[in-house]
């Protein structure tokens, strides 16, 4: 199983989307400072993951959610629902 997912930092609200075969050690990661492109942004919240049965379905999604419009779409979205 693969999971695209999306993350917020409790830091500076940023919003950072990705995809992974393990979810649970990927956010971890993310919160340890492990992950170059969000160490500097840790804590991080998981607000939103799909889960899909292969890696090319996964990867697909992700590129259509970093997608700018679609990010900042999504990013509205989620904010409105944790109202």
């Amino acid at each position: 199983m693969y999971y695209v997912y999306l993350l917020k930092s409790i830091k500076n609200s940023d919003v950072y989307i990705g995809y992974t075969a393990d979810l649970k050690a990927r956010i971890l990661a993310h919160n340890q400072g492990k992950v170059k492109s969000t160490k500097y942004y840790h804590p991080w919240n998981l607000i939103y993951y799909e889960a899909y049965k292969n890696k090319y379905d996964a990867t697909k999604r992700e590129r259509q959610l970093k997608n700018h419009r679609v990010k900042e779409d999504l990013k509205v979205q989620i904010e409105n629902s944790l109202l």
